[in-house]
C-alpha cells in the first residue's frame, strides 16, 4: 500500500507546485503588462503620479470578460456585455486626474459597469458610492468588488440620473456614461467647491469638468469623447 500511495502523494504535490508556479507566472506577466501600460504608455499624457499608481495597483484583467483577458492591458475600450464597455485606460486616467480625488473625500460614481473605475478611485479617496442601472451587472460587479476586499466601495442598483441623495453632498462626482444634459440631481448633490467629470451629448459628446462655485457650475471642456448613452430617466 505504501508503494502505491507514496508516488500518488508525490505526484499530487508536483501538480500542486506546477499550478502554483503557473499562477505566479501569470500574475507576474499581468504585473509587467500593467506596468508597461501605465508607465510606458500613459505616463507621457498623465502627470498625476497618484493616479498612475492607482491604475498600476488595479488589476484590469479581473474587470473584463474571460475571453478578453489577453487584451486587458491594451489601451482600448472593451465590451463587458449588456451593451456596456470598460473605458480605455487613458480615458480612465484622464477623468480620474480631472476629478482630482483626495484622501478623505467621498465620491459618487454614475455607471458602475464592471467596477474598474470605482476600483481605481477607491485607492485615492475614503469612500466611493457607485450606481448601476442594469441589475444583473450591478450584482455581479458588487460581488467582484467584495471578493477583492474593496470595502470602501458602496454599490447599489438604481437610476444614476437621480444620484444617491441620502449620502450627499459629495466631494466629487464621476459620470461614466453620457447624458444629453447634466442631470439636476447630480448638480444638487455636488458639494460647494466640488468637481463633476461628465461626458455630455448624444452624437457629438464633450468631456466636461464642472466646478461648483457659489452654487453654480463653472465649466471646462476637455474635448471630444465617445461614451455609451446614460440610461434611466432624467429629471428634465
Amino acid at each position: 500500500m505504501r508503494r502505491i500511495l507514496l508516488p500518488m502523494i508525490l505526484l499530487t504535490a508536483v501538480w500542486g507546485c506546477s499550478a502554483h508556479r503557473s499562477t505566479m507566472t501569470s500574475e507576474r506577466h499581468f504585473d509587467e503588462q500593467r506596468h508597461q501600460l501605465v508607465y510606458g504608455d500613459l505616463a507621457s499624457s498623465i502627470s498625476d503620479r497618484r493616479v498612475l499608481e492607482a491604475l498600476n495597483q488595479t488589476p484590469r484583467h479581473l474587470f473584463v470578460p474571460p475571453e478578453l483577458v489577453p487584451q486587458a492591458y491594451l489601451n482600448r475600450a472593451l465590451s463587458i456585455g449588456y451593451g456596456q464597455t470598460i473605458s480605455q485606460p487613458l480615458i480612465v486616467a484622464m477623468m480620474t486626474s480631472a476629478l482630482n480625488p483626495l484622501p478623505g473625500q467621498r465620491i459618487l460614481e454614475i455607471g458602475t459597469g464592471s467596477g474598474y473605475q470605482a476600483a481605481v478611485l477607491s485607492r485615492l479617496v475614503a469612500d466611493v458610492y457607485t450606481i448601476e442601472l442594469i441589475d444583473s451587472l450591478a450584482r455581479s460587479t458588487a460581488s467582484l468588488l467584495d471578493s477583492l476586499n474593496l470595502k470602501n466601495i458602496h454599490c447599489r442598483t438604481g437610476d444614476g440620473n437621480l444620484g444617491w441623495a441620502e449620502h450627499a453632498p459629495f466631494d466629487g462626482i464621476m459620470v461614466t456614461a453620457a447624458p444629453e444634459q447634466i442631470p439636476p440631481a447630480l448638480t444638487a448633490q455636488l458639494k460647494e467647491g466640488g468637481r463633476m467629470v461628465i461626458p455630455v451629448g448624444s452624437s457629438n459628446q464633450r468631456l466636461k469638468v464642472l466646478r461648483k462655485r457659489d452654487g453654480k457650475l463653472v465649466e471646462e471642456d476637455l474635448g471630444a469623447v465617445r461614451f455609451v448613452p446614460m440610461l434611466g430617466k432624467s429629471e428634465h
